[in-house]
């Protein structure tokens, strides 16, 4: 049984949209994840050939997985 909720969207659309967000989270933590070993594995130099220091690479991973 769909029932249309107050919202004028059906249960099935909640719970799918449910299910859609936690995959984009899922998503978007892998990315975080992958940008931090990536930039971690390079040398300082290489790091610096980027223009970025050691120091960055936390805040380089947020802005590629979340725009923060």
């Amino acid at each position: 049984m769909n029932t249309i909720t107050r919202s004028g969207s059906t249960t099935f659309d909640r719970i799918s949209a449910f299910f859609a967000g936690v995959a984009d989270k899922g998503r978007r933590y892998g990315i975080y994840r992958q940008t931090l070993r990536e930039l971690d594995a390079l040398s300082d130099r290489d790091l610096n050939d980027l223009g970025l220091h050691r120091a960055m690479i936390e805040d380089v991973a947020l802005q590629a997985a979340y725009g923060k």
